[in-house]
């Protein structure tokens, strides 16, 4: 009677390890398609320096389409001592104030390469003068596709793409060529 227990949970085993195979195939590209982005931005402690218009970030990479993250504000998760790295609150809050570290989580396509262009954009009639940006990729494999920081320390104008892009560029016999660049939209 002992030998027939063991047998008896081997066949909805051997049915389900087919299953198990297929969903172990699935997983690994459904990883690959999104990954968790952290935002760090920086507003300097200027009077005026804060905002309450509505900011958008555009980053990409050398080798992949930038991700455009409009409306930055409705993403923030908390605001951060910029003294101490410490979480001042979890209670959602205005973001951009003076003299704040703002992080903001975003899940969007992930890049083939690291990050090393950022732009920002403001749409209102307020100043901002942010003083830098940072795009962290969370996981331990795509940790080397984060950003270096990305220093504004200027007041940002309106309605345009304000940033640096510090990819490598190709270099041709009739000057710089840049790849062209696709924009991926993000709700």
């Amino acid at each position: 009677m002992a030998k027939t227990g063991p047998c008896f949970l081997c066949l909805p085993l051997l049915l389900l390890l087919p299953l198990l195979l297929q969903a172990e195939q699935i997983l690994p590209s459904e990883i690959k398609k999104n990954c968790t982005y952290v935002i760090t931005i920086e507003t300097t402690c200027m009077v005026g320096a804060e905002t309450s218009n509505h900011v958008s970030l555009r980053f990409g990479g050398t080798n992949s389409n930038d991700i455009v993250v409009r409306h930055l504000n409705s993403k923030h998760i908390r605001k951060v001592d910029p003294l101490q790295p410490q979480v001042v609150d979890d209670v959602p809050r205005k973001p951009f104030q003076a003299c704040m570290v703002d992080q903001f989580l975003v899940t969007a396509p992930c890049l083939d390469s690291p990050i090393c262009r950022l732009y920002l954009k403001m749409i209102g009639s307020d100043e901002w003068r942010p003083g830098f940006a940072q795009v962290r990729v969370l996981g331990a494999s795509s940790s080397r596709l984060s950003s270096d920081f990305f220093y504004f320390r200027r007041f940002m104008p309106r309605y345009v793409w304000h940033g640096a892009d510090v990819c490598d560029r190709e270099v041709t016999p009739f000057g710089l060529r840049e790849k062209r660049k696709v924009y991926v939209k993000i709700p």
